[in-house]
């Protein structure tokens, strides 16, 4: 496991791993504390979330608590034109890709689908059914590659795309696919897998008898295994990754190694299955209070600077409450105006159905309302 930063922040060099950081800028002082604050800021919405869910105001929130490294580190290693394809968890893949926490929020209030333009923020809607993101991710790597793309040695045109799923979903039949159809066709994409020891009560060691880094190498894609809590080692795994599947050397998979501290939903309970002694043990690998002690130890961090991040990211959460906390729903019978670029005949006829189902107890209401008045009238 490529491992940059240890738990106390100390930092280990790795040839490769230097070079690429180096050459890229992605590792400066102004940028470390950049990463720090992204991370603070991200988990204060996180746990805003969640309690927004626990007062009825989001119908359910997956939590990436103790995963801001592994995110926030492959957010900002992609380059500008990269595409990225999330999954439900990737909270500080949209934060790095300028995406709105509200826009999340918005999505498990159930008035969204999305709220984004993919094709501006070049970053997929986020996806919940477990691996059916990987073949897209694919197919539109495949496409770059008919566009021309990938490959002319052009840093700024070279595209490539980045897949995020979780351990449970590396399982998945949609993931096996697309791990043949990448390698079969030497498509431009970065499969990237954050491991965070348990598939909702399911722990990795269940559903995989070796690292799941391996399990790509049996098409013949490279990986590698970093550790997810380590922002460094991530942004120089996934740099180097979609560097690579850019120049048109084809795909790559990336495993970083991290840990769900919350639950997996909002619906789940962790006490029935892990113990108190785990969760224990990784709280001391978190990842910001590892970039806090290694910017400490550089000289980079002080209080004021740790003060200022810790007030935005309060200033965040208390925006996030309140814009939830302020929304109106929308109007149910706006579900059929996009179903299609175009009016579809039987989007239409259902839209009739619904208006007709609706107007019954609208009609219920006013008889109610008549009966009141009329009630009244006599007393």
């Amino acid at each position: 496991m490529v491992q940059l930063l240890a738990a106390d922040g100390t930092r280990t060099p790795h040839p490769d791993m230097d070079a690429a950081l180096e050459d890229s800028g992605l590792a400066t002082p102004e940028r470390l504390r950049g990463y720090y604050r992204d991370m603070v800021m991200i988990r204060a919405a996180d746990v805003e979330a969640n309690s927004l869910q626990r007062q009825g105001q989001l119908g359910l929130w997956a939590s990436a608590f103790g995963q801001e490294a592994a995110q926030i580190g492959a957010g900002h290693a992609s380059r500008e034109q990269d595409y990225l394809v999330p999954t439900y968890r990737e909270h500080g893949i949209a934060w790095a890709r300028g995406i709105e926490p509200w826009r999340l929020l918005e999505s498990f209030r159930g008035v969204s689908h999305g709220g984004w333009d993919p094709n501006a923020l070049r970053t997929h809607p986020y996806m919940i059914v477990l691996g059916a993101q990987a073949p897209h991710a694919v197919g539109y790597a495949m496409g770059l590659q008919r566009d021309g793309v990938v490959g002319t040695g052009e840093p700024e045109t070279d595209t490539a795309v980045l897949a995020l799923f979780g351990d449970g979903a590396s399982s998945e039949g949609e993931v096996a696919e697309s791990f043949t159809f990448a390698a079969s066709f030497q498509a431009p994409v970065v499969f990237y897998t954050q491991n965070n020891q348990w598939a909702i009560s399911v722990p990795t060691s269940v559903q995989s008898r070796v690292p799941l880094a391996q399990r790509s190498r049996g098409w013949g894609i490279p990986s590698v295994r970093v550790d997810g809590n380590d922002v460094l080692a991530v942004l120089g795994a996934v740099r180097i990754a979609l560097d690579s599947a850019r120049a048109g050397k084809g795909p790559v998979f990336v495993e970083a190694l991290t840990y769900r501290m919350a639950a997996h939903t909002t619906s789940d309970d962790t006490s029935r299955y892990r113990l108190t002694s785990e969760e224990e043990e990784w709280a001391e690998k978190d990842p910001i209070l590892r970039l806090r002690r290694h910017l400490e130890q550089l000289g980079e961090i002080d209080e004021a600077f740790i003060a200022r991040c810790d007030g935005e990211a309060h200033d965040l959460a208390m925006q996030l409450h309140h814009h939830i906390h302020g929304m109106e729903d929308p109007d149910p019978v706006g579900m059929f105006t996009h179903a299609y670029a175009e009016p579809h005949p039987i989007v239409e006829a259902e839209r009739e159905q619904y208006l007709e189902y609706i107007a019954q107890f609208e009609d219920d209401d006013e008889r109610v309302a008549g009966h009141v008045e009329q009630k009244g009238e006599r007393a």
